[in-house]
């Protein structure tokens, strides 16, 4: 028999059996919708991870204290400019990190301000949306002034951000006059978050803010990323030297390289697994087939038992069952893939982002005509070893 008259016979017998087929087809499409989705899933994910850590340089190394609350010994501004004399270090500068009430107007909120120097907007891509940034006189007269991020400025002004521009914060019962506003950021992937912060110059918090209570941090940026191991043993060198009442093991050192690729790696293990979960439920739905052409043999015998009287061949009998088995897993890996695509706009309505593509399609169909030819085979290779004459006498 021709490939054609082979498809002929397959899709009459798929249409006499359309409930069975059905439900038989019900466990591919929901384990290729399922496939589907995860890939779309994984690569939201990754894009999600990326674009977190795509403002945070990732030759940057933060040092920090390894418990809350004061070190024996805390980091200065000295330790920043020892770090920066390094080669294997391109700058580094001191944070100080402090929280409080900042009120503006008759609008106030709890938050958290920090005291920088003016190099920690190259380090972290920070960029104006209005006004200016923090700059060098600010830091050498200790000028108390502020540059707020994108949401504080929101809330502060019930959604009017630039009301509050050159107009006074009063951070902490200190009045600092707001000189800049920054674009908004999201979730940089930094310790330090940026749309909800106000940022001061660093001498102004030491003075002001904090006094003896300041416990600063320091992020140095490396050379090169080559160069990030290289940094980091020349920091733990200088904080052993440096802070003789606890050296570096009071100290965190963390570098954003490879907190980029934990977080990629752990996207990809969760997608991983449910990509397994997929698997599984498409092995069920494999094993759902197998039971029905099984089934389908059964009720077929002496219609097999009459093709090979009439001189049909093995491989044909072979072929147009295991044709069936193929065309019922891709049938509903066409229609799991067309439901994943339409559950994509509700993932992100739930803000759940998910990336269709390609490699998502050709996987899920993958694996659906795989599930049909390998649970397909068995039963049809059965078939097709019927012996004539005890199929033409089955009952």
């Amino acid at each position: 028999m021709k490939l054609k008259q082979l498809l002929k016979i397959v899709l009459i017998n798929i249409y006499h059996n359309k409930m069975r087929t059905f439900l038989t087809t019900l466990g591919v499409i929901v384990g290729t919708a399922t496939i589907f989705l995860v890939v779309a899933i994984g690569q939201g994910g990754e894009a999600q991870v990326n674009e977190q850590y795509s403002r945070l340089n990732v030759g940057t190394i933060m040092v920090m204290p390894a418990q809350r609350g004061r070190v024996l010994d805390p980091l200065t501004k000295e330790d920043a400019e020892l770090f920066q004399a390094s080669q294997n270090i391109k700058m580094a500068f001191p944070i100080l990190n402090g929280s409080g009430s900042m009120k503006y107007s008759n609008y106030s909120s709890n938050g958290t301000y920090y005291g920088i120097l003016p190099a920690y907007l190259e380090a972290n891509n920070l960029t104006i949306n209005q006004g200016r940034f923090l700059d060098d006189t600010d830091e050498s007269k200790r000028e108390r002034v502020a540059v707020i991020g994108a949401g504080l400025a929101e809330l502060l002004t019930d959604g009017n951000p630039t009301e509050i521009l050159d107009k006074t914060l009063d951070l902490n019962r200190r009045k600092f006059v707001v000189v800049g506003i920054l674009n908004r950021m999201g979730d940089s992937g930094s310790p330090q978050g940026f749309d909800d912060t106000a940022f001061i110059p660093y001498s102004a918090a030491e003075r002001y803010l904090l006094g003896t209570r300041a416990n600063p941090t320091i992020n140095a940026i490396a050379a090169g990323v080559d160069t990030v191991q290289a940094a980091i043993q020349d920091i733990t060198t200088i904080l052993n030297g440096n802070h003789l009442r606890g050296g570096s093991e009071q100290f965190r050192i963390l570098d954003a390289g490879s907190r980029l690729v934990a977080a990629q790696e752990t996207a990809r293990t969760m997608s991983l697994l449910l990509l397994s979960v997929a698997v599984v439920v498409l092995i069920v739905s494999g094993i759902g087939i197998m039971n029905v052409m099984f089934v389908t043999v059964k009720e077929r015998t002496k219609e097999i038992g009459t093709l090979k009287a009439i001189g049909a061949k093995k491989r044909e009998i072979l072929g147009q069952f295991l044709i069936e088995a193929v065309v019922i897993s891709l049938v509903g890996g066409i229609l799991g893939v067309i439901i994943g695509v339409c559950m994509v706009p509700l993932l992100t309505y739930f803000e759940i982002l998910a990336i269709p593509s390609l490699s998502g399609v050709l996987i899920g169909l993958f694996f659906s005509v795989t599930t049909g030819l390998f649970f397909g085979f068995y039963p049809a290779w059965q078939a097709a070893d019927l012996n004539p004459i005890d199929a033409l006498r089955y009952e």
